[in-house]
């Protein structure tokens, strides 16, 4: 398969948005984007890299995704990368940017294919194949706050399963497909990748004026009004219930037998297929 380049000047010359990107940077390998954008934004030297600042990768050495899980792709054949972001906003809007990398992610997938683009709380992008949900993208978010407890800045990675051939795709838990597996044939990384950046700050630019993800987020979600089993992360006892919405920190709600609304903030969450929604 012919892979597209991702290299600077490619990216600048197709690029739409006014500030996410414009500070670029693109590395053929790598350990993790996201802790080398870290690195940079926490630099003792004095420098001070902007908010937008984008650092991208063809093969990721050491990727991981949420709750420290590997994930891994063959060189040039998906979009990983990670953008700095410095908002003035409290700690409870924290999950604001989960919902808006997923957003992003989705919108732009919703008209490249025919298949229906979802998101799955709390941080993956699905795709319904075949009657079954399988991922496609993830996003992992990482801040670092100040002493008042605002967020000093944020570090957003996601990793998209672009032209990964079908037989190449990793086993998981939840099935993992890519938009080469979906739509048969081959997607412009590039197109895709600055789709995805504009999309971004698109929400992003709403978000600074107040206006919240939430409920364009909520639309998309699957599995709500069903029965769930939640794990979650450090704890042995998992939630079972039904999926009755989020709140407005992004927590999932589940609602028990006994009748008792449980809100999670992190955990991995699978339908339960043995029992009537």
């Amino acid at each position: 398969m012919t892979q597209d380049t991702l290299t600077p000047a490619q990216v600048h010359e197709a690029m739409t948005t006014r500030w996410i990107g414009r500070n670029y940077q693109y590395l053929p390998a790598t350990t993790s984007t996201n802790d080398l954008l870290k690195a940079q934004a926490v630099s003792k030297s004095g420098s001070s890299i902007p908010a937008g600042t984008v650092i991208l990768t063809d093969y990721q050495e050491k990727g991981r995704g949420r709750l420290s899980r590997n994930w891994q792709a063959p060189a040039g054949s998906s979009l990983l990368f990670s953008i700095l972001l410095r908002p003035n906003w409290p700690v409870e809007q924290f999950s604001w940017l989960t919902m808006i990398g997923g957003l992003a992610v989705s919108d732009v997938v919703s008209r490249l294919i025919t298949l229906p683009a979802q998101l799955k709380w709390p941080n993956d992008c699905v795709i319904e194949q075949n009657s079954t949900w399988k991922k496609y993208c993830g996003t992992l978010l990482e801040g670092h706050f100040a002493d008042d407890g605002q967020l000093a800045f944020v570090v957003a990675g996601i990793g998209v399963n672009v032209n990964i051939p079908e037989e190449d795709l990793p086993a998981a838990t939840f099935p993992a497909t890519s938009l080469l597996a979906v739509q048969g044939s081959a997607i412009s990384r590039l197109d895709l990748f600055c789709a995805i950046l504009a999309r971004f700050e698109h929400y992003y630019d709403l978000a600074e004026q107040g206006q919240s993800p939430l409920t364009a987020w909520q639309d998309r979600l699957i599995f709500m009004n069903r029965r769930v089993v939640i794990s979650q992360f450090g704890k042995e006892a998992t939630v079972e219930g039904t999926a009755v919405g989020t709140d407005s920190e992004g927590r999932l709600l589940v609602r028990d037998e006994e009748g008792v609304l449980h809100h999670i903030a992190a955990g991995d969450m699978a339908m339960r297929q043995d029992l009537e929604p």
